[in-house]
């Protein structure tokens, strides 16, 4: 077995908790604060092995390595809050920053936390959490630092280096994420309007005949989707920044957050109980989003009466 490690790991969502179960499982410490997170999120990381401490003082104390697996709108506020410990108690570890951001926000991030004395490794995780029996997450990462990350291979994350400077990890995770995540918008967005122009049944024949493969790959995508689409809201801004910095328009990608926030805040959008989510199929995301367009558009123009009347 190898040496023991202390890992950090802020916050124990779907992702954190997964691989800290993995690290834990190998022998390494891992720690995690609980404040201001949900009884979910502890029950969670008290079943994979973490170590709840107080506040982030103790953590950073506690660790050698600290990583940031937070959905992308709060990387940037997680980099200054850690950073703010760090300075404070003097501690200096290797910061990871995990999260689907652009490269200019890692350059905010990197800037917070190395000025409090940290060193930083830019990293980016592309699949899904880890589970025994199944197929890793590839963690891919890039810097100066980049090689003290690849310490996490003895713990049983599968960590790959790309050569350059900061922030080429997470270009290389914007362009996957953008990728895969507007055409699961695209689809989306496109299958709702045929449905809403009555011709939902048409295009799925279609689909079917010539394009078989892309129609297999929606009926996998679509109905993981919606649980996860607040978090995908940022993701798409974040990758819009990115092609908006190489020149190119980021408007659909922009479109494709908006498309993300609504499903966030439509009835598929709030939290599930797994077995909910299981059930979840192409034909009732898409029937539910349409009823959820109608609901809204009923609401306006409730809302407009209302407004006249007065």
């Amino acid at each position: 077995m190898a040496p023991s490690l202390r890992i950090a790991i802020v916050a124990p969502g779907e992702m954190g908790h997964a691989v800290g179960a993995r690290l834990r499982a190998r022998g390494a410490t891992v720690t995690t604060c609980l404040f201001g997170r949900s009884e979910h999120s502890a029950r969670r990381a008290r079943a994979a092995g973490m170590v709840e401490v107080p506040d982030d003082e103790a953590l950073v104390r506690a660790a050698d390595i600290f990583l940031s697996i937070v959905p992308p709108g709060a990387a940037v506020a997680t980099a200054e809050r850690i950073a703010t410990a760090l300075a404070r108690t003097g501690t200096g570890l290797l910061y990871v920053d995990c999260n689907a951001i652009a490269p200019a926000t890692v350059e905010i991030v990197a800037h917070a936390v190395t000025l409090a004395g940290a060193r930083f490794a830019d990293a980016a995780i592309i699949g899904g959490p880890p589970r025994d029996g199944g197929p890793d997450p590839r963690f891919y990462t890039s810097g100066p630092e980049a090689t003290a990350f690849l310490r996490l291979r003895e713990f049983g994350l599968d960590v790959r280096v790309i050569d350059g400077g900061s922030g080429r990890a997470s270009a290389l995770k914007m362009s996957y994420g953008a990728l895969t995540k507007g055409l699961t918008a695209l689809a989306g967005g496109l299958l709702i309007a045929a449905k809403k122009g009555g011709v939902g049944g048409a295009l799925a024949q279609e689909l079917g005949e010539s394009q078989r493969e892309l129609r297999h790959w929606i009926d996998r995508q679509l109905p993981k989707m919606p649980p996860k689409a607040y978090r995908w809201v940022a993701e798409m801004e974040e990758a819009a920044k990115t092609v908006e910095a190489c020149g190119l328009p980021g408007a659909m990608l922009r479109g494709a957050a908006e498309f993300y926030a609504f499903v966030a805040n439509s009835p598929l959008g709030q939290p599930l109980p797994g077995e909910r989510r299981d059930q979840l199929t192409l034909n009732t995301v898409v029937e539910s989003l349409s009823d959820a367009i109608a609901d809204d558009l009923l609401a306006g123009l409730t809302d407009r009466a209302d407004d006249q009347g007065r």
